[in-house]
């Protein structure tokens, strides 16, 4: 993890804001050492009065970009209720294995019914009863051996990223929930390559409430592509 100071907050606004969060951290599961304790940290030296960070959605500790957290309670419930209605656009770029048989930019998706628990390498599709999963997903680039994919989910799964590109035969790098023990030794042995393929790089969401039906929806982008995302598919051209 790099040092406090260096957790960027990408934009904030009234009773919200976001942030970049590395690859390999927990949101809020380590107390002291996850990014809620850092963040917090960061932006309210000893002595200073704390506001509220309240995380509005999941990002797995693996996986890197946009962190959105609230900072006010009526915009705690606000935005948890955009995320729970489907009404907050989430893209990710996932580097996968495996090359695809499709011009660059062609859109498609996959829509296998996933359980609502995670499921693991042998059972991506979770055990139990299936609902509804649908991920969308557009070639960027591919080299021989890997493709870099724009992700926007549809549903919210557990893991649907991850378990929906196991499901499709080209389970995201670095993955070692669904993916290849054998694979993720290569990477890391021979391509110095250590996390997983998957970085949240842009929310839009409408932060105004509650009438704001006109009113344009705020746009995030990341501003950071992950080096050994990008170093990875460089050296396999």
């Amino acid at each position: 993890m790099k040092p406090m100071e260096n957790i960027q907050v990408v934009a904030r606004g009234e009773g919200w804001l976001c942030i970049e969060k590395s690859a390999g951290i927990s949101v809020h599961n380590e107390p002291g050492h996850d990014i809620l304790s850092l963040l917090a940290a960061q932006l309210f030296p000893p002595g200073a009065s704390r506001s509220l960070l309240q995380p509005v959605h999941r990002l797995d500790k693996e996986t890197s970009g946009l962190l959105l957290l609230a900072t006010t309670p009526d915009m705690v419930t606000h935005l948890s209720a955009l995320f729970a209605k489907g009404e907050v656009q989430k893209k990710y770029l996932a580097l996968v294995h495996g090359t695809f048989d499709m011009e660059k930019e062609t859109v498609s998706i996959w829509d296998t019914p996933l359980s609502k628990e995670a499921g693991g390498r042998n059972h991506p599709a979770g055990k139990g009863k299936k609902v509804t999963a649908i991920t969308q997903y557009k070639l960027l680039e591919q080299s021989p051996h890997y493709a870099l994919l724009e992700i926007e989910l549809f549903t919210g799964r557990k893991h649907q990223i991850r378990r929906h590109a196991k499901l499709a035969g080209h389970p995201i790098t670095g993955d070692d929930r669904y993916g290849s023990l054998r694979s993720i030794q290569f990477l890391k042995e021979n391509c110095n390559y250590h996390r997983l393929g998957l970085h949240a790089f842009e929310l839009s969401f409408q932060a105004c409430f509650p009438n704001c039906q006109s009113s344009s929806p705020i746009v995030v982008t990341s501003d950071i592509i992950p080096l050994e995302m990008k170093t990875l598919l460089q050296q396999d051209l």
